[in-house]
């Protein structure tokens, strides 16, 4: 196997107990032609050997930022220039925490802030530390930076519980690392893309609103994926949706009106649009220009008027001709039934469903397991990244819409 041949990979082993599985990922990782460059955390040293380290990989392992002669050379600004990828394997709750803070104490911060390679971690933790919600917040952060989150598995841990936290395997995380190595395609050039995402937040009076646990990530995801195959993306973003890259046309709104305006702003030219946005259904049919204080109105602890939200995907899915359009659906029963039924209802090409009562996916998760049901089938998306779905998910764009889509464009999609 030489899928990684030529390549340059600094692998960040931190300091928990499956950093014993590292020379084992050095292994599968040569073993691909790539060559690799370990750099430990302050303590990673406690559950590997640097001697183990080196004798697999060839290179004296680095693991401090005031190594006189390494340093001397601005040795962590070389490595980070000389990284084609990083990956950091096992990723701890602490590691985890510090790059979603952007701290740049240690050579392995320092060098992930420097470097312009892109950066898979791999979660290792006992399950209660990864199910916190600062730790799920922080797994966010990072994918919001655009790092890829690889896991973790599920199983018995060191310490004897079971559950999520256990590190991928080796040759997982090198089939990760040689998947992202591979360009995208780039079917999409020449194609515009016009993709909500996000809540909306529909206010009651000035510090108060109706709203919804969407953080916006599986469709800045799905944003970026389009971004890399080539296609012009204009993300309409609710609030508290993390940044994009720079190549997207960003549009911020708060309520459920602000995004239709948006959409119907930039809709006459797209060529496909994805409504991910988990839009309010309702608003408050009278906003209260003060605060609503207890004493002056209990009226509204039992009773709210509320008027009904337009329905975007369904507008724009009238349009004729009108873009290919994706919608998603966040179901708690009936999740194939329910879906298959608003597709046909609202007429849209195709629509993604999720099941929102399983917890460790969707609504405040890194991960996400989907299905797409379209007019000649449906796909299954098992558990895995949000950003990893979001590749899957393109990639059945282009192949089941080929037909559509070369229509569109003819010279850039490849049947």
């Amino acid at each position: 196997m030489t899928d990684l041949q030529g390549k340059h990979i600094v692998l960040g082993v931190c300091a928990g107990i499956a950093a014993y599985k590292a020379p084992m990922i050095v292994r599968a990782l040569t073993a691909r032609g790539a060559e690799v460059q370990v750099v430990l955390s302050a303590n990673a040293h406690q559950f590997v050997t640097p001697t183990a380290l080196q004798a697999v990989s060839g290179n004296p392992v680095r693991q401090d930022l005031w190594d006189t002669q390494a340093e001397a050379a601005m040795g962590h600004i070389e490595l980070a220039r000389w990284a084609d990828h990083v990956l950091i394997a096992p990723a701890t709750a602490n590691a985890i925490a510090r790059l979603a803070h952007g701290l740049a104490d240690d050579l392995l911060t320092t060098l992930v802030l420097a470097t312009q390679a892109p950066i898979a971690v791999a979660p290792a933790m006992n399950l209660a530390m990864y199910r916190h919600p600062s730790t799920q917040n922080n797994l966010t952060t990072l994918l919001g930076y655009g790092y890829r989150v690889i896991g973790p598995d599920e199983g018995e841990q060191a310490c004897g519980d079971e559950g999520p936290g256990r590190m991928c395997e080796p040759e997982v995380l090198a089939e990760h690392l040689v998947e992202n190595a591979q360009a995208p395609s780039q079917h999409l050039a020449g194609f515009a893309l016009l993709i909500t995402t996000g809540p909306t937040r529909e206010a009651i009076d000035p510090v108060r609103y109706i709203s919804n646990h969407s953080s916006g990530l599986q469709g800045l995801s799905i944003a970026e994926a389009a971004r890399d195959h080539g296609a012009h993306v204009t993300l309409v973003a609710g609030p508290g949706v993390a940044g994009c890259h720079p190549d997207i046309t960003r549009i911020d709104v708060t309520c459920a009106r602000d995004m239709q305006s948006a959409v119907t702003q930039h809709v006459a030219n797209a060529d496909i649009f994805i409504g991910v946005a988990a839009v309010a259904d309702y608003r408050p049919t009278h906003q209260q220009e003060q605060k609503i204080k207890r004493h002056e109105n209990t009226q509204i602890t039992t009773a709210l008027e509320l008027t009904e939200n337009p329905d975007i995907i369904a507008g724009v899915a009238k349009i004729v001709p009108g873009p290919l359009t994706i919608g998603f659906a966040a179901e708690t029963n009936n999740t194939l039934e329910n879906a298959r039924a608003k597709r046909l209802r609202k007429g849209l090409d195709a629509i993604v469903v999720n099941d929102v009562t399983d917890t460790s996916i969707g609504f405040n998760s890194p991960n996400n397991a989907a299905t797409l049901i379209y007019g000649g089938g449906e796909v299954v998306f098992p558990k895995q990244s949000k950003q990893q779905l979001a590749r899957s998910l393109i990639g059945q764009i282009l192949e089941i819409f080929a037909s559509r889509l070369a229509d569109i464009n003819p010279e850039t999609v490849t049947k």
